[in-house]
Formats: C-alpha cells, sequence, structure tokens
C-alpha cells in the first residue's frame, strides 16, 4: 500500500470539504499535502482523518493546512430540534456557551431561544 492510498480517506475528505489551493505529492514514503479550509473546525476534522489513518503522531504524512476565516470556529445549518447550547455542547463541549454563539449571530438573531431549521450560524473561534 503506498502512502497515498493509505490517506486516500483525508484527500477523500479534503475534495469534500472543496479544499482552495491543495496540492499532494508523495516523495520517498511520505505524503505532502497542503490546501486552505475555510474554518478551524475543518481543519480540526482533517486532522483527526490524518490521526485516524496514520496514528497519534504519523511520520508519513506532512500537512500544511491554511484556515481562510480564522475568525470563525464552524459554520453550521440549524437542524430540527436544535438549541443554541445543543449546538454549543457540540462544538465547544460546553452547553453555556451558546451566548457566544448567539452574540455573534445578532445580525440574524434577536432571542438565543428562537433559532429556526436552515438557519446558518457562525460558530465563533473562542
Amino acid at each position: 500500500m503506498t502512502v497515498k492510498e493509505k490517506y486516500q480517506s483525508v484527500l477523500n475528505l479534503g475534495e469534500k470539504m472543496n479544499v482552495q489551493n491543495g496540492k499532494v505529492e508523495e516523495s520517498g514514503g511520505v505524503l505532502r499535502v497542503w490546501g486552505t479550509v475555510e474554518t478551524q473546525y475543518e481543519k480540526d476534522q482533517l486532522w483527526d482523518a490524518i490521526k485516524a489513518a496514520g496514528g497519534q503522531n504519523p511520520t508519513d504524512i506532512v500537512a500544511d493546512i491554511q484556515v481562510s476565516n480564522p475568525g470563525i470556529y464552524a459554520m453550521h445549518t440549524v437542524e430540527k430540534g436544535e438549541s443554541l447550547s445543543k449546538i454549543a455542547k457540540h462544538y465547544y463541549k460546553d452547553m453555556m456557551k451558546y451566548k457566544a454563539i448567539f452574540d455573534a449571530n445578532r445580525d440574524i438573531l434577536d432571542n438565543p431561544d428562537l433559532i429556526h431549521p436552515g438557519q446558518v450560524l457562525k460558530i465563533p473561534n473562542i
């Protein structure tokens, strides 16, 4: 199995995320990847995929993943039954950080208890 084949799931995820300025090179048993994602959350997902394929500290891959919008941790589309506290728990592991999400979205939210399916919320990088 080549190193590229080993990390194919990472490359597939990058394509799904529409990584910009992406580049992949394999040389001397090391895979080198570059690219830019929109948010830190996407970068974290790519690193999680790298670790899933190569272990906690892989030595056969070098990745330079940039973030184009460092002020936003993620963009989240509200689904039926969600609340800001549930969304905060998902991204921050702390439901009380819902206030940060509310404050970041005051342009579309008037009340932290009223969100609607389909709304796209900025999840701030706190």
